[in-house]
């Protein structure tokens, strides 16, 4: 990590993009569950407080509460952690938001095992999952700040429910060349070729650093970042596939049901390739540093090329037996 950047989370981006959507549409509405200076909605509190509604610690009311004012016209933004929403109210946003396709943005925030001294029992890794099983809602995870503001400017102009992931641990701008038209997928495409590399999240950072230390020590590989996980942009992910001889898929997320499960799915059915997951492995999370949680549940840069390693030595093998 570059001490020369300015250091910036994806909630962070969030907060800006709120904000801004809230000056380009009146009927952008924010709703916190007790945790608004942690989500930055506080923000927008500032800014419209006649617009903005403190529910309290009552997640499954944030979630239905929302949907009764996006049937008034309303684009509500509801914020918590994610291990409170979507995980204590799931059920709401199924029934209430996911079900009438009611215009609702969820916001899940502190994200992933770099939550870190929080715990496990806030350390939400099965968010992706439970979202992405849903019908109608579109399930973002931008990788920096300048992406998780465009996305929740984006969001706010989707008709339907948006997941939108994010974390708090401060990384650099990953000057990512993401073009976001509405109705479009955004992606990008770093560095070039042998293996590649499908990171999301903060954890692209991670690959971009894998990466750059890989072709210093002679092995070539491309990355892309998955910002936008529902729905698959099918062609890319396609496309990357057939030019790469094995893939590695990175999050900071449970690998069941994860990203790389909805990269798997789809490749299983045209154009099965190998796969090497970087993932949190059934497993809950525990108190930490970030730096030293991504080590431990192997998240890290270095996991990230023990994989690339290991399916380069798979090559090898492979070529040696025919």
């Amino acid at each position: 990590m570059s001490s020369g950047k300015k250091l910036k989370s994806t909630r962070d981006g969030f907060g800006e993009g709120l904000l801004q959507a809230g000056m380009e549409n009146e009927n952008v509405v924010a709703l916190s569950a007790d945790l608004t200076e942690s989500t930055r909605t506080n923000f927008f509190a500032e800014k419209f407080p006649e617009r903005f509604f403190q529910v309290g610690v009552a997640e499954q009311n944030l979630a239905s509460v929302a949907a009764g004012m996006a049937a008034l016209g309303k684009i509500p933004f509801i914020t918590s952690f994610a291990i409170f929403s979507p995980g204590r109210n799931w059920e709401q946003i199924r029934t209430t938001i996911a079900y009438n396709n009611s215009n609702v943005k969820i916001i899940g925030s502190h994200a992933g095992v770099v939550t870190g001294a929080d715990g496990g029992s806030h350390q939400m890794l099965e968010d992706i999952a439970l979202m992405r099983a849903l019908p109608r809602i579109t399930v973002f995870s931008p990788a920096d700040f300048e992406e998780a503001k465009r996305q929740t400017l984006e969001a706010a102009k989707i008709k339907g429910p948006v997941y939108i992931r994010l974390s708090r641990i401060p990384i650099p701008n990953l000057n990512l060349d993401i073009v976001c038209p509405s109705k479009s997928l955004r992606h990008t495409i770093i560095s070039k070729c042998q293996v590649g590399i499908i990171a999301t999240g903060h954890l692209v950072q991670q690959a971009i650093q894998a990466s750059q230390e890989l072709e210093k020590e002679g092995v070539m590989t491309k990355i892309l970042n998955l910002s936008v996980i529902k729905p698959l942009d099918e062609k890319t992910i396609l496309d990357f596939a057939q030019n790469s001889k094995a893939l590695v898929t990175a999050e900071d997320h449970q690998l069941a049901g994860g990203m790389g499960s909805a990269v798997a799915e789809f490749l299983a059915q045209n154009c099965p390739v190998r796969i090497e997951f970087v993932a949190v492995k059934d497993q809950f999370g525990q108190s930490g540093t970030p730096e030293e949680l991504l080590r431990h549940y192997e998240l890290d840069a270095e996991a990230i090329k023990k994989a690339v390693y290991k399916l380069k030595s798979a090559e090898v093998h492979f070529l040696q037996m025919n």
